[in-house]
């Protein structure tokens, strides 16, 4: 723990060594800021009103706000500085595991231009995660005839960090029988084994005791340790081969729980009990140990949970087998998982205004759309449709996002609102879609002059009539709404016979 805050300490130390930003071209919607894991909430990050061109008065009037789709939001603007900062402590490994780069995205709207900027944060690894072993204690039981230059596997340290803050290196603590040789793999990861440099004699020493220390390569160097005990046994000296380095099948994510996958095989040239195999699984992660196992006895590999390729595509393993004689051999097992279209589109919709004016010329914005699949290939290739002969059309802007706008002139008068239906529709065989409303209000403008029921009037009255006496009653109506559709009467001036009426 104290090595964790003189860490942490040095890093705020150097914070504006390690926060990097870079403002994409605005006018095509993209800000990039970078970003240590673990900076304090409230830390700067970027001036959004700055790298946006925004006025000050513009984002003081709360109009610029952060937009997410559903998910944790770990960003917020500051209304008076238009700074962005972290709303919490960021954990890299928490978010991100193991990917090589670990980026959050979000989207600014700005109301006032009817703008959405999209804007990825990426969050850099720091060395606040020490290599450990699964097993504290390793044991091999190795037979004294065991042949120099023997290898055996050692079951590798894991480290939550990636890039240099991962493992880097093994050592062995001296001793005069065993040496250790590590090796890089074609996907950069250390693989060390224990090598017998010298005779064993268990009439000599019947156990040895190592220690095998891993590292990282961050600066200060972390590391983690694991005992290793070595049982020396008699006569066994075969260890299982098999007949396949690597072991590779392809599945689909809908197969039912307890599927063969498929069965591996290692054969032992010892004779009776030390020919014996028993099969076991390693190198796996935590998830892959609740999907997969393997029987012992016949190398059957099967499902025992459900597989979900949205999840994790590929799984990779080592299958091992063991004689009696704890002699051991492994092999690589890489289980493909093909996607099929079991996820419905996402529709996200960030309106700009719930109503429009009937005066509003065609491309008027009216509403942002987000299309989302979390399938693969065709089956998360998603298209974005609405009903046609409507005064709207969907207007493609970057990526998976679309733009409501006004096709053609509005009038309240004909029509005061829609309810405009988004189907968004994948492209695998048979399709998945969902759907969605928009309703779109039209504002009333004062277009339309009052009409009289009749165009003309014909009139008989009586001479000698009362003042005030009702002479007729006339009605005028106006289409339009609220105080534009409230009519007033006057008569205009006419004579009869140069008297006035």
């Amino acid at each position: 723990m104290t090595d964790i805050k003189k860490l942490l300490d040095c890093n705020w130390r150097v914070l504006f060594c390690f926060v990097f930003f870079s403002v994409w071209d605005a006018n095509s919607g993209h800000i990039r800021y970078s970003i240590p894991e673990e900076m304090q909430k409230g830390s700067f990050v970027g001036n959004i009103v700055k790298d946006l061109g925004l006025d000050t008065k513009e984002f003081s009037d709360r109009r610029v706000r952060i937009v997410s789709r559903g998910r944790s939001q770990y960003f917020a603007l500051n209304v008076k500085s238009g700074y962005l900062y972290p709303t919490e402590r960021i954990d890299r490994e928490q978010i991100c595991g193991q990917m090589e780069k670990c980026l959050l995205n979000f989207e600014v709207l700005v109301k006032e231009k009817a703008k959405l900027f999209a804007v990825q944060v990426e969050i850099t690894d720091i060395n606040d995660n020490e290599p450990r072993f699964q097993e504290d204690e390793l044991e091999f039981r190795i037979s004294e005839l065991a042949a120099l230059r023997t290898r055996y596997p050692l079951e590798g340290a894991q480290d939550s960090d990636v890039g240099i803050n991962s493992v880097q290196g093994y050592n062995l603590s001296s001793n005069q029988h065993f040496s250790l040789d590590v090796q890089t793999g074609a996907d950069g990861d250390k693989y060390a084994e224990l090598v017998l440099e010298k005779s064993l004699d268990r009439e000599e020493q019947a156990v040895h005791d190592l220690i095998l220390t891993a590292t990282d390569g961050g600066d200060p160097v972390r590391s983690g340790t694991a005992q290793i005990r070595v049982i020396v046994l008699d006569a066994n000296d075969n260890a299982p081969v098999f007949s396949q380095p690597v072991y590779k099948v392809s599945v689909l994510e809908n197969v039912p729980v307890g599927s063969l996958l498929l069965t591996v095989n290692a054969t032992d040239p010892d004779e009776g009990i030390n020919s014996e195999v028993t099969y076991s699984l390693r190198k796996m992660k935590d998830k892959a140990s609740q999907i997969f196992q393997v029987d012992s006895k016949t190398g059957e590999i099967s499902t025992v949970g459900n597989l979900d390729y949205e999840e994790s595509a590929l799984y990779e393993m080592e299958v091992q087998a063991k004689d009696v004689g704890d002699l051991s051999a492994r092999s690589k097992i890489l289980i493909a998982v093909i996607d099929i279209n079991d996820n419905e589109p996402q529709i996200t919709v960030t309106s700009v205004t719930n109503s429009v004016s009937e005066d509003s010329p065609p491309g008027t914005v009216i509403a942002f759309i987000n299309l989302h699949d979390l399938d693969s290939g065709e089956n998360g290739d998603v298209i974005c449709s609405m009903p046609p002969n409507l005064p709207f059309r969907l207007q493609k802007s970057f990526d998976n996002y679309y733009s409501l706008v006004s096709d053609r002139a509005l009038d309240r008068e004909r029509v005061s609102d829609y309810n405009v239906m988004i189907t968004a529709t994948d492209r695998a065989i048979p399709p998945l879609s969902s759907t969605t409303t928009i309703l779109v209000q039209l504002l009333d403008i004062n277009d339309n002059a009052p009409i009289f029921n009749q165009t003309s009037y014909t009139l008989y009255i009586t001479e000698n009539n009362p003042r005030g006496a009702s002479v007729c009653s006339l009605k005028a109506n106006d289409p339009d709404s609220g105080e534009n559709s409230r009519v007033t009467y006057s008569i205009t001036g006419t004579q009869i016979q140069e008297a006035p009426l």
